[in-house]
């Protein structure tokens, strides 16, 4: 996978549709239980680890990996042993 940056993955998601790109930092052995959002989301994971619940579904990130929501899909979240920063791009509900 090409090495991208902050700002081209920036430029990228906003020409895209979403409204707003922010870095997300998680600190270690973090637990969110189950919660929705009110925007749709996707991300990219730049350092540490996570676990994401879908329904019944986990999947483990690490950097490189990427992952979607759709507005006010239930999911929870766990943070590694290190914790896990992430890009965030995010496409606010329309009012």
């Amino acid at each position: 996978m090409a090495s991208l940056a902050f700002d081209d993955y920036r430029a990228q998601a906003l020409s895209e549709g979403y409204d707003e790109v922010l870095v997300r930092s998680w600190p270690a052995d973090l637990q969110i239980d189950t919660h929705t959002h009110a925007f749709a989301l996707k991300a990219r994971v730049v350092q540490g680890e996570m676990w994401l619940t879908v329904d019944d579904e986990t999947r483990r990130l690490q950097p490189g990996d990427e992952f979607s929501l759709e507005y006010a899909v239930p999911h929870a979240e766990r943070y590694g042993h290190q914790g896990a920063t992430y890009w965030l791009a995010r496409r606010n509900q329309p009012d």
